[in-house]
């Protein structure tokens, strides 16, 4: 969520920057300015009027003591009207308070002065890219098809289970599964983030905290007799360690992993784009969180990157890097960049990480603040990136390792799977 000030100091550059998400945010920024004008006037009639009412009520205990009880009696009724006027604008002030927040949790974050302008995905501009396009022989098979030959994922079973993008690992598909979720712990435990196991549901503070509410709420699966809600990511109940937390500029950074399911109720539409492990509605992911000084989040997201790139580079697939254009920016993010792997079955590249800088947008939500060398407290940055997503990963390895004689599992996944080829 935007702070206030930071709005009414920066109102045309919150404007431009917004465009490049193509929002004309013009009306919603001079409401926010108006509703914060009148919360501000009310505050300061609730003020006035509380100081006034003080000031009487000392008045009317000295003309008490003083044996002039006709005149305190009198400003006692003054003291009663001044009560209701309190309670009314008090009524009011919490009114106003309530009708900005709401506002203010419908503009979404602003992006960073390096997003591209661009309205969808192919606006998205490529800033790196390694690995050689393996060539495949004649008969190779796209990941759904490799699935049901070796018998390793089960799409039809979980489609009986539970229904369409939920699917069943299987034998050495389940193994592989777990290799990669302990390799990507592995490394990134190795790289300095403390590992935590996360509750699988959130409550609804969480989803707030966070921005996938109200933003995502449709896309989440809720519980609605305890009113919580199946996580859509790790980065929800990760960031959310630290809602309400003032932390010492000492402790930062904070990096912590975790690997969770993830839950989401997007919409599914047909085509090979969105089959297999292309598109679920629950599928697995390991997750990296950073809480960084302000000054220092922009190096840290560099870091984030250059790591994710190391865990490619092991599994040996084809990858590139994308920065987010504004149309295709999450709601929270500053800053986004994507990264890709060339699926060479199906000729395309497969979404797998994206790695965002939210800078304050979350921890003003979250109230997540830290005590600066001047001893003042100010919002820390938020950072959390994909390390990695599981399904798209898997469908890379399945499709571009594959060979006439079977899958070869990449050389660093080996000492996780006990085996070396799927055949």
């Amino acid at each position: 969520m935007l702070q206030v000030p930071f709005i009414r100091e920066n109102k045309d550059l919150v404007i431009a920057r917004l465009a490049k998400r193509n929002i004309d945010a013009t009306k919603i920024i001079n409401d926010v300015i108006s509703f914060d004008e009148d919360r501000k006037r009310i505050q300061a009639q609730l003020d006035n009027t509380l100081a006034e009412s003080n000031a009487i009520s000392k008045e009317i205990g000295i003309l008490y003591k003083s044996g002039e009880a006709q005149k305190a009696n009198l400003l006692k009724k003054k003291t009663s009207q001044l009560k209701d006027r309190s309670k009314q604008l008090n009524d009011d002030l919490n009114n106003k308070t309530t009708q900005l927040t709401e506002l203010l949790y419908k503009i979404p974050n602003v992006p960073n002065a390096s997003v591209p302008s661009g309205n969808t995905d192919e606006d998205n501009e490529e800033v790196f890219r390694e690995g050689d396009i393996p060539v495949l022989h004649e008969a190779a098979l796209p990941h759904w098809e490799l699935a049901k030959k070796y018998d390793i994922i089960d799409f039809e079973l979980g489609n009986k289970i539970t229904g369409a993008g939920f699917p069943v690992y299987k034998g050495k598909g389940a193994r592989l599964q777990r290799a990669l979720i302990a390799y990507f712990l592995d490394k990134n435990t190795a790289a300095g983030y403390t590992e935590y196991q996360l509750p699988h549901l959130v409550n609804e503070a969480s989803g707030f905290g966070t921005g996938q509410l109200p933003d995502k709420e449709g896309q989440m699966y809720h519980v609605t007799e305890d009113n919580l809600y199946l996580i859509p990511t790790a980065e929800v109940p990760g960031t959310n360690i630290f809602r309400d937390t003032l932390l010492n500029e000492s402790d930062l950074p904070i990096g912590i992993t975790g690997y969770t399911p993830c839950f989401r109720r997007e919409a599914g539409s047909y085509g090979a784009h969105v089959r297999g492990l292309n598109r679920l509605h629950q599928f697995d992911k390991v997750e990296i969180l950073r809480v960084e000084h302000p000054s220092k989040s922009y190096k840290a997201l560099d870091g984030m990157v250059n790591h994710v790139k190391t865990i490619l580079q092991e599994l040996k697939l084809p990858y590139r890097i994308l920065r987010l254009c504004g149309g295709d920016l999450g709601f929270t993010a500053a800053l986004t960049y994507d990264f890709e792997v060339f699926s060479t079955a199906q000729d395309r590249w497969l979404e797998i990480s994206s790695i965002s800088n939210f800078e304050t947008f979350q921890a003003n939500r979250l109230k997540l603040r830290f005590k600066n060398s001047e001893g003042k407290n100010e919002l820390a940055h938020t950072l959390n990136g994909s390390a990695l997503a599981l399904p798209r990963v898997l469908a890379g390895i399945l499709e571009n390792c594959q060979t006439k004689e079977g899958i070869v599992i990449p050389e660093v996944l080996q000492q996780y799977t006990g085996f070396s080829v799927i055949n």
